[in-house]
């Protein structure tokens, strides 16, 4: 074989043995004992947890950063749990490292989670969760002093809208700190006269109880206060400045050991998602993207955006891709725009390298409202966004399409603020009797030929369909009746790289 033709018969050796660069986190190699690993990794508490919940089955999830320790941590654990007892390493997780993965889980069979490294805290579906968060190193006198140095420097300027409530706020690798700081925080604030806010981060959650209501929103009352966050610069961060852009956040950095006043970034970050709306305003035809299987709520929450979608005439098709990348969305070409439901820190997608924009579920009911206004509030939680639309928003967007149907032309052009000219939307979702009284001229009604007995059918509300009339390339020309079959001929046996030829091939 020439060399021009290995590229087209590669053996696939090159998936096996390319490699992937991961930040490795090295915290626990400075550890010199055994008995700092343990206390680095809670490996006692851990034991105990799973000894207590009597759990047969455990899988221990662990982030690509943190897996070269996976193995000494399984065997430490191992021998401190009795041998009826199974553990199992999960790697590879199925959508993001912070989030739990359930469906990893069960195919173990595991009734029990212990997951390490960074976590978004999102409410479990099904199993009940182990955390272990590390301990990253930070100097709290230090934390404390600049923190209340930044807030009084700039206590002379805010007092116009000064509120009475301080919030703390942390990366959940600070928690083992958390407790100390609050303590000195208290008494550094003590001349202010402002209430010290903290809620302790739970080292173990369990699944909801269906039998309770699960949609409390009384932490939302929390908007008009200042923000004293620890931590460094991270998707949790992002999410706190947007979903809280009108509070005073002062970050924090244990590695830098800076601290500023970084509210300002606050608006820059929600006109970006602004924009990204007002794409996904656009769109006629959504992909709902599952970016998580084990947060709860998320079958709900997945049937109210099919509910929204449908209210509002658009079409809608759910996807489930694992990680996201733009290879994968790009083979949805139909798709005009993707609403992904994930957990709080990855719902952001910045979709410069995507072919279609990714918005959330918040920002999906902003854009379908037939009047925008939009105040800049922000919501990612599930449960949040649920409550909201049970509490008096569920009208916003129903009541919105069904004015367009009555007061409004349906065929009237709408105007778009990203492209700056009028546009024809797209309208799917109607019923037979809605149908009948269409034009079967409209983009909704399309011709199609069977390829069995050249009959013609009608293709009603097909997105795929209609996108693939439109492409140049509809594949290959199947040529009915056009080619006489030709005779069957003795053809080469054997492999590819080495045919065997026949005795008349031979001789020609």
């Amino acid at each position: 074989m020439s060399v021009e033709n290995t590229a087209f018969s590669a053996s696939g050796e090159e998936v096996i043995t390319r490699t992937i660069d991961v930040e490795v986190d090295d915290t626990a190699d400075q550890l010199r004992s055994s008995a700092e690993f343990d206390a680095f990794y809670e490996i006692e508490r851990t034991a105990r947890e799973i000894e207590e919940g009597d759990f047969k089955r455990v899988a221990l999830q662990f982030p690509d950063e943190l897996l070269h320790d996976s193995v000494q941590i399984f065997r430490r654990l191992k021998r401190m749990i009795r041998p009826d007892k199974e553990l199992y390493v999960l790697a590879d997780t199925s959508y993001g490292s912070c989030c739990v993965d359930e469906v990893a889980a069960q195919h173990v069979d595991a009734n029990a989670l212990v997951h390490y490294g960074h976590a978004c805290m999102s409410q479990t579906y099904r199993l009940p969760v182990i955390y272990v968060f590390g301990k990253k190193p930070i100097d709290v006198e230090d934390c404390v002093s600049r923190l209340v140095e930044s807030f009084s420097s700039s206590e002379s300027e805010l007092k116009s809208s000064r509120s009475e409530q301080i919030v703390f706020r942390h990366d959940v690798a600070y928690t083992y700190q958390a407790g100390s700081i609050v303590d000195r925080l208290q008494v550094a604030l003590a001349n202010f006269e402002r209430q010290l806010i903290y809620t302790t981060i739970p080292n173990k959650l369990l699944p909801p109880d269906p039998e309770e209501s699960s949609r409390n929103s009384s932490e939302e009352g929390a908007q008009d206060c200042t923000i004293f966050y620890v931590g460094d610069e991270s998707l949790g961060f992002t999410n706190l400045l947007i979903t809280h852009a009108s509070c005073n956040i002062y970050q924090y950095s244990p590695s830098l050991k800076t601290c500023h006043l970084e509210s300002g970034r606050t608006n820059r970050l929600l006109m970006r998602r602004y924009a990204t709306m007002q794409k996904g305003r656009d769109a006629d035809v959504f992909g709902i993207l599952v970016g998580t299987l084990g947060v709860a709520s998320y079958l709900p929450l997945i049937k109210h955006i099919r509910t929204l979608l449908a209210a509002s005439h658009k079409k809608s098709y759910t996807i489930s891709v694992g990680k996201l990348n733009p290879a994968k969305l790009a083979n949805f070409m139909e798709i005009e725009c993707f609403v992904l439901v994930a957990c709080p820190e990855n719902s952001l997608i910045d979709a410069k390298d995507f072919y279609r924009p990714i918005i959330t579920p918040y920002e999906l009911e902003v854009g379908l409202q037939a009047e925008q206004n939009w105040t800049g509030k922000y919501i990612l939680d599930f449960e949040k966004l649920l409550a909201e639309y049970d509490h008096g928003d569920r009208s916003k967007v129903v009541s919105s399409a069904d004015n367009d149907d009555g007061d409004k032309d349906e065929d009237s052009p709408i105007f778009s603020l990203i492209t700056g000219k009028y546009r024809h939307a797209k309208r799917f979702g109607y019923t037979a009797e809605e149908s009948n009284t269409r034009s079967s001229s409209s983009p909704e009604s399309a011709l199609v030929q069977r390829s069995q007995d050249n009959a013609l059918s009608l293709l009603r509300n097909s997105a795929a369909g209609q996108f693939l009339q439109s492409r140049t390339y509809q594949g290959l020309d199947p040529r009915l009746g056009q080619d006489a079959p030709s005779a069957l001929e003795q053809g080469r046996s054997g492999i590819a790289r080495g045919y065997e030829e026949s005795a008349d091939d031979s001789k020609s």
